[in-house]
């Protein structure tokens, strides 16, 4: 059957790896070390996927600009402490597997930094499936479409032709800015309802589903 897409990129936290919950009790542990107002939930979990400073700026809007470098050390601190124990979602390394093995060309498109992108592609042992990488420190933070135009000029595709993955507006918003397709993932940072206005042409629960998309679709 003719390929659709040459590449699939995923976002990584909260589409890949099932990390939501510690990222945002991390935010929230951070602002209650420095004596910040402590960001909900929802507003925690609201800026997964941008650049970490970004993402403080947005959840602790009222924190002196001095703080927020102080703020993303102990966010760092708290992550790192539960770090090793977050698993990817069920299905993620199947699915990966696959799809390399089908022949597509596989990227990453995170709000991580380097280093952090890194340590879970070895301990995940997924890195090696993966053909281009962009992370926060590197380009734009999402949603600016740089790290989708960067990843289509490294592997030398049209936009037509890629398509994202991710669990967030963020990641929906950026394919929209770079002209490229967008399947959201429900099981993330973000509710369906605020997927959904952004127009992805899927949304999807888990991985089996996603897996049953692309064997229809890509």
């Amino acid at each position: 059957m003719t390929k659709r897409y040459d590449v699939i990129v995923f976002d990584w936290d909260g589409t890949v790896m099932d990390s939501t919950a510690v990222i945002s009790s991390s935010i929230q542990a951070a602002c209650r070390d420095l004596n910040l107002p402590v960001p909900s939930d929802e507003a925690a979990r609201h800026v997964i996927g941008m650049g970490l400073i970004e993402a403080l700026r947005h959840a602790v809007p009222d924190a002196p600009d001095s703080m927020y470098g102080p703020l993303a050390l102990r966010y760092r601190q708290h992550f790192m402490s539960q770090d090793a124990a977050i698993q990817l979602f069920a299905g993620a390394r199947e699915t990966i597997t696959e799809l390399h093995e089908q022949g597509y060309l596989l990227a990453v498109a995170t709000g991580k930094n380097r280093n952090g992108l890194n340590r879970v592609l070895a301990s995940s042992e997924l890195g090696e499936y993966f053909h281009a990488t962009r992370t926060a420190d590197q380009t734009f933070s999402k949603p600016h479409p740089a790290m989708l135009l960067e990843i289509i000029d490294e592997l030398g595709v049209s936009a037509e032709r890629v398509l994202m993955v991710g669990d967030t507006t963020h990641d929906l918003q950026m394919a929209l800015n770079a002209g490229v397709d967008a399947v959201g993932v429900t099981h993330g940072a973000h509710p369906a309802e605020q997927l959904r206005e952004l127009k992805p042409l899927a949304l999807v629960g888990d991985f089996y589903e996603l897996r049953a998309w692309f064997k229809a679709y890509a």
